[in-house]
């Protein structure tokens, strides 16, 4: 019989794409694997999955696809928390059935050596043990937040208040201190019912088989170093830990769409483009966008600069749903474009991002701290301006800037507003100063072990072997 993987990631984009991109890794070391993809309904519209799918479908014939049918919430499904994931969580705990009788069907004809589940999938932990699978976990962020979510059923436990209502900066083994408004907002309030779910996630994951995180050895040392060690699970059992990092997506170069930004970096001085581009789902209100235009004016570097239809909600960070197309003229100061058409260029919702980042004329890039564009950057040797908007890029930034070095940070006020002084100050200070040149240069030495941990002998590419090796233990 056929040996298979089966991958269950969130209906999130970006967690998507990083799944993909660790069946095409587990394919480069042991081509007779059959990988197959558990597709649910997302819980919001969020990101061009189907077009991305097809094309992955088409160029890596090993890897399955299979769509459950679409899952709606019941009429009497109620709740009082203000945070989207909540919606996630239930949608993938109403597909375990789903679940199951894939799984149950890819076993007649395969040995499945492991199921592979994304940290919003923890209920999924129940079909594994029904059908004697393994299962693992697949975490799509890095280390640094990893710490604080084996950290958490420990936080829960030993104090009675909410992370939000901490009056100073939260300890957390392998991580320098992060302040409570850093922490993923869901985590900020343990009455709230993502939290619930972000805490059972936690305590399975610690009796799984295995977490496979998306990083490598020296990018993380001391937060890798802390699970390892135990210190993340005082008292109880910590998994067996798999870097198999850097995963950088090899989506095409254009996406189909016009590289209109590529082949202005042509004619850019080499690394004298500043990169701003915050995700598939960051968004900004129209006043914030403004506030961008004026800074980035001021600072008189050249940028290239992604932007997506603003939000009415100015403390929404992220988008929930597709949003009309606006003309650029009227989301930005008056005259903006015209005025820097000679150093900048604006484009609409999407730039191909890797190969924007490896491009020379690039020379920093100002990002919402996703983990994926964050490995993205490290491997095109590109410093980092740090401006979290959502999920867990709080403690990536902590990271980033305090601990590795290789950014520097963007100062938001307490109601998140970042001011036009502020970007411009910023923007200047990585392009321009001693201190931006220090953090280039980190980078630069942190692009080199990137590929180091990829290479044969390498710290990711001995982890990959020690994964797969596991799967003959069991």
């Amino acid at each position: 019989m056929k040996e298979a993987i089966v991958l269950y990631p969130a209906a999130f984009f970006g967690h998507l794409i990083s799944m993909v991109e660790f069946g095409k890794l587990l394919l480069t070391h042991r081509p007779s694997l059959s990988i197959h993809i558990l597709i649910t309904n997302q819980a919001y519209a969020a990101g061009p999955t189907t077009a991305y799918i097809a094309s992955v479908s088409a160029v890596v014939p090993s890897i399955a696809f299979h769509f459950f049918p679409a899952t709606t919430l019941p009429p009497d499904f109620s709740t009082t928390s203000p945070n989207h994931e909540t919606l996630a969580f239930e949608l993938l705990r109403l597909n375990n059935p789903n679940v199951h009788r894939t799984v149950t069907s890819i076993s007649t004809d395969h040995v499945v050596h492991g199921l592979v589940i994304d940290f919003f999938c923890a209920t999924a932990d129940t079909v594994a043990r029904e059908l004697n699978i393994p299962c693992y976990y697949f975490f799509t962020s890095g280390a640094c937040f990893l710490t604080f979510f084996l950290y958490l059923p420990t936080l829960h436990d030993n104090f009675a208040i909410s992370v939000k209502d901490f009056d100073a900066p939260i300890d957390v083994p392998g991580t320098p201190p992060i302040q409570p408004s850093d922490v993923v907002k869901p985590l900020q309030d343990r009455y709230d019912d993502a939290y619930k779910g972000f805490l059972d996630s936690s305590l399975k994951m610690q009796t799984s088989a295995g977490i496979i995180v998306n990083t490598f050895e020296k990018l993380e040392r001391r937060a890798i170093g802390a699970i390892r060690d135990g210190e993340c699970v005082p008292g109880g059992p910590t998994p067996p830990l798999y870097c198999i990092g850097p995963l950088i997506s090899s989506r095409g170069g254009d996406d189909g769409r016009s590289p209109e930004s590529l082949t202005w970096l042509d004619s850019q001085p080499r690394g004298s483009v500043v990169f701003l581009c915050f995700g598939s789902m960051g968004v900004f209100s129209v006043e914030q966008l403004k506030e961008i235009a004026t800074g980035l004016e001021r600072s008189g570097q050249r940028f290239l600069w992604v932007v997506r239809s603003p939000t009415k909600d100015k403390d929404q960070k992220a988008a929930t749903s597709e949003v009309p197309d606006l003309d650029l003229e009227s989301l930005l100061t008056e005259g903006f474009l015209e005025r820097t058409k000679d150093r900048g260029l604006v484009v609409k919702k999407w730039a191909p991002q890797v190969a924007v980042l490896s491009h020379p004329s690039v020379g920093g890039f100002v990002t919402h701290c996703g983990w994926n564009s964050v490995l993205e950057a490290v491997c095109a040797g590109v410093p980092m301006l740090a401006w979290p908007l959502y999920a867990e890029q709080g403690h990536n930034r902590v990271q980033l800037v305090q601990e590795t070095k290789i950014a520097l940070p963007v100062d938001e006020s307490e109601d998140g507003w970042v001011s036009s002084e502020e970007v411009e100050k910023r923007v200047r200070e990585l392009m321009e100063s001693e201190e931006g040149k220090m953090v280039r240069e980190r980078v630069l030495v942190m692009k080199e072990e990137a590929k180091a941990a990829l290479s044969p002998g390498g710290s990711s590419r001995s982890a990959l072997a020690g994964l797969v090796d596991s799967w003959k233990r069991e």
